[in-house]
């Protein structure tokens, strides 16, 4: 969608998902490689008490979900910048849902705007495990006369 076609407060279902252990093991072998995400027994002396996802692991799940309908769609140019909090903690075998809602936008000039999309992550008992902020440049739609 152009920029005018983009409303503050709408609104998308993410399709839920499960973490899948094998796959949350070795994102985080590879990309964020803490005891915490990798090491079971150390996991399991923690408070968590067992292994965790990354929060950027459990983040990109539901990006790949909501870049499917995102909001801006060929329309969209590049992300400025990103937001993240980590709320709580996500596990091998947790069903994640998700909304996503564009909460402002901006004017940029003649050719584009930014709007900004807040995607919130619950697990299976409906607890927020993440919220993100996600600030992402739109094509405006062409005025007569431009190429």
């Amino acid at each position: 969608m152009y920029f005018e076609d983009i409303r503050v407060g709408d609104r998308l279902t993410l399709a839920p998902l499960t973490v899948q252990k094998d796959e949350m093991i070795s994102f985080a072998k590879r990309f964020n490689p803490v005891p915490m995400h990798t090491d079971e027994e150390y996991a399991k002396a923690t408070k968590a008490g067992a292994l965790t996802s990354s929060g950027l692991y459990t983040f990109a799940l539901m990006w790949a979900q909501y870049v499917v309908e995102d909001f801006g769609g060929e329309q969209t140019l590049a992300g400025l910048s990103m937001r993240l909090d980590f709320k709580a903690p996500v596990f091998a075998g947790d069903t994640l849902t998700g909304t996503a809602e564009v909460v402002s936008k901006t004017e940029r000039n003649p050719y584009n705007g930014i709007f900004t999309v807040r995607i919130d992550i619950q697990n299976g008992d409906g607890k927020l495990v993440l919220t993100s902020e996600t600030d992402t440049v739109v094509k405006r739609r062409p005025k007569e006369g431009d190429l």
